[in-house]
């Protein structure tokens, strides 16, 4: 496949957010996890494994052209391979868990983080656990990104169900193309 028709889209978000069971329950491979038991304690109270490189996967487009996806770590300790996986993608998938004791302040750091990629490419936000939570609000996401001046679209979003990661990635598709 000719590199520059290479379509790559990143997962990234915090800890628990579903950006590993995302990429599973979509992907047309087995899926690459580099999941380990972790040892800081705000993710030990959450989660059993978290990822601490990388995942991948993949799925094929009806044209027959693949979309490479990738999912960074949500610790913080490893946000330095955001910068590494976002190289050559073309959008992002923000999960935000709206569980998480402060689900507006982990998308402001999530836009903050990925600033200088989505200056040039397109993201599309997805509220995780919001059968959990609903609030914040998906009104109080799209005032949050409002205020930073940022476009993006928020849905919510089971991870776990293929349907709704595959609504994600196609607003991400439709955004890309009118963008």
């Amino acid at each position: 496949m000719n590199e520059q028709h290479k379509i790559k889209f990143v997962f990234t978000g915090c800890v628990g957010a579903g950006k590993t069971t995302a990429i599973k329950v979509i992907s047309e491979v087995d899926p690459i996890s580099t999941e380990a038991v972790p040892t800081e304690d705000s993710v030990v109270r959450r989660k059993k494994t978290t990822t601490v490189a990388m995942d991948y996967g993949e799925i094929t487009l009806d044209g027959g052209e693949k979309i490479f996806l990738y999912g960074t770590p949500g610790q913080r300790r490893f946000d330095f391979m955001c910068h590494i996986l976002t190289e050559g993608a073309l959008g992002l998938i923000i999960l935000i868990d709206n569980t998480h004791e402060d689900p507006l302040g982990e998308l402001d750091y999530f836009l903050n983080l990925n600033a200088a990629f989505l200056q040039k490419s397109a993201a599309v936000v997805g509220v995780s656990h919001f059968d959990e939570s609903t609030q914040p609000s998906i009104d109080d996401y799209y005032q949050a990104l409002e205020e930073r001046g940022d476009p993006w679209p928020v849905i919510h979003v089971d991870a776990r169900e293929a349907d709704d990661v595959i609504v994600l990635l196609n607003t991400l598709l439709a955004t890309l193309e009118y963008s």
